[in-house]
């Protein structure tokens, strides 16, 4: 292998990683080993630091895998230069030129692999119950966009996305460092979960035609740019429901921290029901969405932090 293609397949790796966006991840386990933090007094950063790299293999692997499946189904080449965004069309590895679709595909398998023997790992030498939630993390990361399920393809992409980066990395996290499981960690994870799904959500509107075309009929295309901006607004109540639920169930009001991004969740429903057929506008959106997800992962830290302050 020449230079000039290591250097290529390098720097492929590490679009199709895209390390800016495993905030994603980083959020609900922090969140997962804060609370545990706040009910047991003691962390375990060894095992924190080996979930975080088997969780990361495990999007690396998801990321390649998808974008295997969607350049195959035209979905990533039918995106119209004037509906490109940082927020859509994939990693853009294979438009590109960055990496071939067999070259996505062996990232997939690797990094899933990998991701999935640290795993094993924890389950044999730390905790036998983080298997189940293992083993799930594996299936939807595999079948988010392959065949026979492809639930990213069948309107369910962004229920399993929700489920994954709320309940089962948040749970996770706070299974492997304490060895159980509180409804209170449960009802923590649901905000983070309503919050990613529409990250994903508003990031369907710029491919909305190519995906349509592509015959990913994921929910926004179901439904349409118009009514999607209602379930959009409906994530974002069901989100700040379950900060109210958290704080009234565990009886701290610093669990009210999270109310803090309420203003950018109202102006991002807001831009988004003005501007759902102007991308360059929605753009505003997309990134207001993922501010949120960050500002509601770190108050919900600080709550928990904050809680062990004050005794």
């Amino acid at each position: 292998m020449s230079t000039d293609q290591r250097q290529r397949l390098w720097a492929g790796f590490w679009q199709i990683a895209d390390p800016k966006i495993w905030i994603a991840s980083t959020i609900p386990m922090a969140v997962g080993a804060a609370i545990a933090y706040e009910h047991r007094g003691s962390f375990s950063w060894s095992w924190f630091l080996i979930g975080v790299i088997a969780i990361y293999l495990l999007e690396i692997g998801k990321n390649a895998i998808n974008e295997y499946v969607d350049y195959n189904s035209g979905v990533d080449r039918f995106v119209a230069p004037d509906k490109r965004t940082p927020f859509s069309g994939g990693k853009k590895t294979i438009i590109e030129g960055k990496l071939t679709l067999k070259e996505n595909l062996v990232i997939g398998i690797l990094t899933i692999g990998v991701g999935s023997i640290l795993g094993l790992y924890v389950v044999a030498t730390r905790e036998f119950n983080i298997l189940w939630i293992g083993l799930a993390g594996v299936f939807f990361a595999l079948f988010y966009s392959l065949p026979p399920i492809k639930f990213s393809y069948r309107g369910l992409g962004e229920l399993v996305v929700g489920f994954t980066f709320g309940p089962l990395i948040t749970v996770g996290t706070y299974l492997v460092q304490t060895h159980t499981i509180t409804l209170d960690v449960f009802l923590a994870s649901l905000p983070l979960g309503f919050i990613i799904a529409n990250v994903l959500w508003i990031n369907q509107y710029p491919d909305y035609e190519a995906d349509l075309k592509g015959g990913k009929m994921n929910g926004v295309v179901r439904m349409g740019k118009k009514k999607g901006v209602s379930v959009y607004a409906l994530m974002f109540a069901g989100a700040y429901f379950f900060v109210l639920v958290m704080a009234v169930f565990s009886n701290n009001f610093l669990w009210l921290l999270p109310l803090l991004s309420l203003p950018l969740a109202i102006r991002a429903v807001r831009v988004a029901g003005r501007y759902f057929n102007d991308i360059p506008r929605l753009i505003e959106a997309n990134a207001k969405t993922i501010q949120i997800y960050q500002l509601t992962g770190v108050t919900m830290v600080a709550a928990a932090l904050l809680s062990v302050l004050v005794g």
